[in-house]
């Protein structure tokens, strides 16, 4: 299965971020692609970045955007996973939308909410967890990488694969913030023997002096770097993933995560 993450310069307007994501989406079928994932809250842009609150965030053009990309998913036979603004009723959440061709629309909102985030969304809810041909898929939004309780519910959940959405960006060039939170990427792959997807924006448009501070890029099991995108570059990183057996290290890595989590084998 041809995973693709595409990494942009997210905008505070709608139409932008969608012609951007309309043109991955046509190349990603060009190639193969099953799935295509996109950064935390691509669709919208972030507060306060790209605008000054959640609540400006226009939930009619929301829902019309979603639309196009499910059309766009239907045409294409690709799945969508992407970050947005959602407005449900007159609470405001930070979700990401899993599209499927000809299938209604899965949401997963984000629940780890601090500083901007508390002050724009109310908790969201949700598994996270979605199917594509057998491979059982594990989100989680950007501050939830630095728990280890959001990756074990993926783990007594099976996924073979997880994704992390991240609009994780910096006005300094903060090399240290971007290894970090790749070493938090590794080490939600090794502590639960599970492959991890990531992507990022690569910081504001428009704005030359921001940079990516969390990478896109594919881990395996044991913490690996199979693929990375260029920090700081639109662009789109494409992956054969599939299914392998594990290795001695990540067979007892796997032993003692069941003991731990009480989950049986299988």
């Amino acid at each position: 299965m041809k995973l693709a993450a595409y990494q942009f310069g997210v905008t505070g307007c709608i139409a932008d971020n969608l012609n951007k994501m309309l043109g991955a989406i046509g190349e990603a079928a060009s190639q193969g692609v099953s799935l295509i994932v996109f950064p935390e809250c691509a669709l919208t842009g972030y507060p306060p970045y790209d605008m000054a609150s959640a609540g400006d965030v226009n939930a009619d053009a929301v829902e019309q955007a979603l639309g196009e990309l499910q059309d766009a998913a239907d045409r294409s036979g690709i799945h969508v996973l992407v970050g947005t603004v959602a407005r449900y009723q007159e609470h405001v959440y930070n979700r990401a939308y899993f599209l499927s061709p000809g299938e209604p629309a899965q949401q997963y909102g984000k629940r780890a909410l601090y500083g901007w985030d508390s002050d724009n969304f109310m908790p969201g809810s949700g598994s996270g967890v979605f199917e594509i041909d057998g491979v059982r898929i594990g989100v989680r939004i950007c501050f939830e990488v630095r728990f280890p309780e959001f990756f074990r519910e993926l783990y007594r959940e099976r996924t073979d694969l997880n994704i992390v959405l991240f609009y994780d960006t910096s006005a300094e060039n903060d090399l240290h913030r971007y290894e970090l939170l790749k070493s938090h990427l590794l080490t939600r792959a090794v502590e639960n023997v599970t492959p991890v997807l990531s992507v990022n924006s690569i910081g504001q448009a428009g704005v030359p002096a921001t940079y990516q501070t969390a990478p896109t890029c594919m881990l395996d099991a044991s913490g690996n770097v199979l693929a990375e995108s260029e920090r700081s570059v639109e662009g789109m990183l494409v992956y054969d993933f599939s299914k392998r057996k594990l290795n001695f290290g990540e067979i007892g890595r796997k032993l003692f995560s069941d003991k731990l989590t009480g989950r049986s084998e299988g």
